[in-house]
């Protein structure tokens, strides 16, 4: 939920479970978490039908399942036509304070925040970059309020979580941005953070990245440089969602860069492997390496790594970026690689979630 009582921090008012919250919502979050996104839809057009929904929050969350799980399956324009339901996220149809007898001292707005997130996103996957640019604005300008609003009420753990919401959208647009290669406007947007003191290790390390792409490869080591200082001495934002394992593997991975665009691939492939010594499911050390060892023209270890994590950790590993990589790996490797591809097709239809795009084997 957005935003209940004004005076009331609402994350420290603790419920028992997520079916307190809403009628049967630990059963969607858990068809959520094993990506069964069909079975998603079913049961929320069960509900419906059935009239099991009996408060206005019950609608606006299981429509927020509804339009996530229609996003997920690439059903862009049915998303955006539910979303389009609600006409106004700020009507005051949406208020708890409208429903006195329901929701007694709460107000505010009960849209989730994950609704508005996709309604940002949702233009861009319809073909409206702009409209979306538009929304990602205006949802950062709503979080920034959100956050000075809950601060004036010093309601810390509020703006903790806003916080957290504020980078991520950042690191959207950024994305968004770096994708028609807007290197200026990324650099501006990051910086803005940096230059009032708000450091969070992933954005410093994104700056990094971004200098990379520009060629100032020095000013990139800085900043990787910076996130091992901030490691270093614990001075992660607290508003960074990264565990220790986490910290310490964004370091290695930024070591790694760097002496994988100096193609010094040996020193990269010993930093994921501590990467992966860590934390077995980080995927980007485990992708990261089996390319350094293409590169280093050891290809059949390099299948060997991307083979041995989709056995390892099959939910954390088996995205498309690997498993396209791991095809391409065997049309290279092997003269009768669409036989394996389509063994590896067939193994990805039993086990894979609903929204996995079987095509990026290419059989």
């Amino acid at each position: 939920m957005d935003e209940p009582s004004p005076t009331i921090d609402p994350l420290t008012n603790q419920f028992g479970s997520l079916n307190d919250l809403s009628h049967e919502l630990a059963s969607l979050q858990d068809l959520a978490m094993r990506g069964s996104w069909r079975s998603i839809l079913d049961k929320v057009s069960g509900a419906r039908s059935l009239d099991l929904l009996t408060k206005p929050h019950d609608h606006l969350i299981y429509l927020s399942y509804n339009v996530l799980a229609l996003t997920k399956l690439r059903r862009f324009s049915d998303a955006s036509n539910e979303l389009d339901s609600l006409h106004d996220f700020n009507s005051h149809h949406y208020k708890y304070e409208t429903y006195p007898k329901l929701y007694h001292t709460r107000s505010g707005s009960m849209v989730p925040f994950s609704l508005r997130f996709i309604n940002a996103q949702l233009p861009f996957k319809l073909g409206n970059r702009q409209e979306g640019l538009d929304r990602f604005y205006l949802l950062l300008n709503f979080i920034r309020q959100k956050i000075k609003d809950k601060g004036i009420h010093s309601l810390q753990e509020s703006v903790k979580i806003w916080r957290k919401r504020e980078v991520f959208v950042l690191h959207c647009l950024i994305g968004h941005h770096l994708g028609a290669k807007e290197f200026n406007v990324c650099l501006d947007l990051i910086r803005d953070l940096i230059n009032h003191d708000y450091l969070d290790p992933v954005l410093v390390s994104k700056l990094g990245y971004i200098q990379m792409q520009i060629g100032d490869f020095e000013g990139a080591k800085g900043s990787f440089h910076r996130v091992e200082t901030m490691l270093n001495e614990r001075k992660n934002d607290d508003s960074s969602a990264l565990s220790e394992v986490g910290f310490r593997n964004l370091v290695n991975r930024n070591k790694a860069l760097v002496f994988f665009v100096g193609k010094d691939y040996v020193s990269a492939v010993r930093e994921y492997e501590e990467c992966m010594e860590r934390d077995p499911a980080d995927v980007v050390a485990v992708n990261n390496k089996a390319l350094c060892l293409m590169y280093l023209r050891d290809l059949s270890d390099s299948i060997k790594v991307l083979e041995n994590s989709l056995e390892r950790v099959r939910t954390v590993a088996l995205n498309e970026t690997l498993v396209v990589n791991l095809c391409s790996m065997y049309e290279l490797a092997y003269v009768n690689h669409s036989e394996i591809k389509r063994t590896l097709s067939n193994w990805i239809a039993r086990v894979a979630p609903d929204d996995f795009d079987a095509s990026c084997t290419r059989v």
